[in-house]
């Protein structure tokens, strides 16, 4: 019933901000996402939005959330004693390719 309310509180606001056209921000996105998770029947409520707009948006928020986690770490590094075994497979094995070595 909270989540109903806060939806829609939350749409006529958008529409004051604007006069022609609603500028949603970051935050009027994530609540539309958090909601959708959160809540079944989230669909019903929606006037300013179509659905799959908010379903692109968490496709969205998911892809950068993974992004900014793994952008610190990075690749791990291959140890130099497989760095060495493959050379070596590959001197050894001068016909094979490098699918068939990897």
């Amino acid at each position: 019933m909270v989540l109903e309310i806060l939806t829609f509180l939350q749409q006529p606001a958008v529409f004051k901000q604007s006069i022609i056209r609603p500028k949603l921000k970051f935050k009027d996105r994530l609540l539309w996402v958090t909601v959708s998770r959160i809540w079944r029947k989230w669909t019903d409520v929606l006037i300013i939005l179509k659905p799959i707009t908010v379903i692109r948006w968490h496709k969205k928020l998911f892809k950068y959330y993974w992004r900014l986690k793994y952008k610190s770490k990075g690749r791990p590094k291959i140890p130099e004693e497989i760095r060495n075994l493959i050379k070596q497979m590959q001197k050894e094995n001068p016909l094979w390719g490098a699918p068939r070595i990897l």
